[in-house]
């Protein structure tokens, strides 16, 4: 029994810990380079810093399954119902 609860003690701080979410890390990344900037200088960095948009969500590529399901959708104009049902299911799976 005793075994049991230490072992609970020590593994329920690990399962606590989460992993830094994006603001949280964006957070951490720009106090790490605002190092050395004071007062209205570093409030400013840190505005700019914290409010700029990641490099990856910049440039939007589309997907193949994205660019499948566009072109599928595009051919299916007319369709309605089961006919339209079928025609998605067989167009989105070809390769």
């Amino acid at each position: 029994m005793k075994k049991c609860a230490l072992v609970l003690a020590l593994l329920c701080p690990l399962m606590s810990a989460q992993a830094l979410t994006a603001q949280q890390s964006k957070m951490a990344t720009c106090n790490k380079e605002a190092t050395g900037k004071k007062g209205d200088e570093r409030k400013e960095f840190m505005k700019t810093c914290l409010s700029a948009k990641p490099a990856a969500t910049e440039e939007k590529t589309v997907s193949d399954q994205q660019s499948k399901m566009k072109t599928c959708n595009a051919d299916a104009k007319g369709m309605k119902g089961d006919e339209r049902k079928k025609f998605m299911s067989t167009c989105l799976s070809k390769k």
